[in-house]
């Protein structure tokens, strides 16, 4: 206890502090470094951010060393300083050569830039998910999957063009720009399960779509915990837009159209539920909009 009280003392009581302070500031090279560093601390995350950080803190410690060498004139201060600096400039050439490593094709950076990027994905996740798809193009009248003869085997995400969706010949909606060409029928089988599409799809215009094959996206999503989350999340949205662009077709009376989000309307789709009561359910709906 002595020993430890001793000690304390030695630190605080008994060790000098500044009784006089320097009158002089210091020079420029010192107030730039300091900036450099408070400006460094800003930066944000991802490749970017990574390279704005290790950029500008470099630079501090550059000038920290050169601060240390012109007027401090001590080398240990020196060392340290372009010790960190050769390490932030190593970290910036390696994050640098990475950035520059990974380019894409016209129809990725387009993809990357209008739906991935805005979810937070990084170039390297961008980049596993497109070196297992291909890019496929589809001439204008041609069809990508015919109701009833098509096999569901793969996952297709369309970048141009428009796409029309029929079944028996009716027209229900449309599939644009970054939207899935096959959500729904992805969705409703399961990994084991094989089927068949149960509407047609054909191209409006030249259209050029990036493509997965079905088990070899299955594999890819078992591997990667965070691509498997970011394919659920884009599916999920996309089925919910299909379904309001469906909502716009159901009408009921003239003024007024069904919500598919209502209750009644999966009681409608039961199997259980009665034609005479689904007939009743109309009239009632129908009088309801009328008035």
């Amino acid at each position: 206890m002595e020993r430890n009280s001793s000690l304390w003392k030695n630190l605080i009581d008994e060790h000098p502090v500044c009784t006089i302070w320097k009158q002089e500031a210091e020079g420029a090279i010192y107030h730039l470094a300091s900036i450099l560093f408070v400006v460094g601390f800003m930066g944000g995350s991802g490749f970017f951010g990574l390279l704005y950080v290790f950029s500008l803190l470099g630079l501090g410690f550059l000038c920290s060393a050169i601060w240390a060498w012109v007027d401090v004139c001590a080398a240990d201060i020196f060392s340290w300083n372009f010790i960190l600096f050769v390490i932030c400039f190593m970290r910036f050439v390696h994050i640098a050569y990475q950035v520059r490593s990974i380019t894409f094709a016209r129809e990725f950076q387009l993809l990357y830039s209008s739906l991935f990027q805005p979810l937070g994905t990084s170039l390297p996740d961008f980049r596993t998910i497109a070196m297992s798809s291909e890019v496929v193009t589809l001439e204008k009248e041609h069809c990508y999957a015919m109701q009833g003869k098509t096999s569901i085997d793969k996952l297709s995400l369309l970048v141009s063009g428009r796409i029309r969706v029929t079944v028996d010949g009716e027209f229900l909606h449309y599939i644009f720009p970054f939207q899935f060409l096959d959500s729904p029928e992805w969705d409703s089988l399961k990994p084991t399960e094989e089927g068949i599409f149960q509407v047609t799809l054909t191209a409006e215009t030249d259209c050029r779509y990036v493509s997965w094959r079905r088990k070899k996206l299955y594999l890819l999503l078992a591997q990667h915990r965070y691509i498997s989350r970011l394919f659920s999340v884009l599916i999920g949205s996309d089925i919910a837009d299909k379904l309001y662009a469906l909502n716009d077709r159901v009408y009921i009376g003239k003024r007024c159209h069904y919500d598919i989000r209502l209750p009644n309307f999966y009681q409608m789709s039961s199997p259980e539920m009665s034609r005479s009561a689904l007939t009743e359910h109309f009239q009632n709906s129908r009088r309801h909009c009328d008035k």
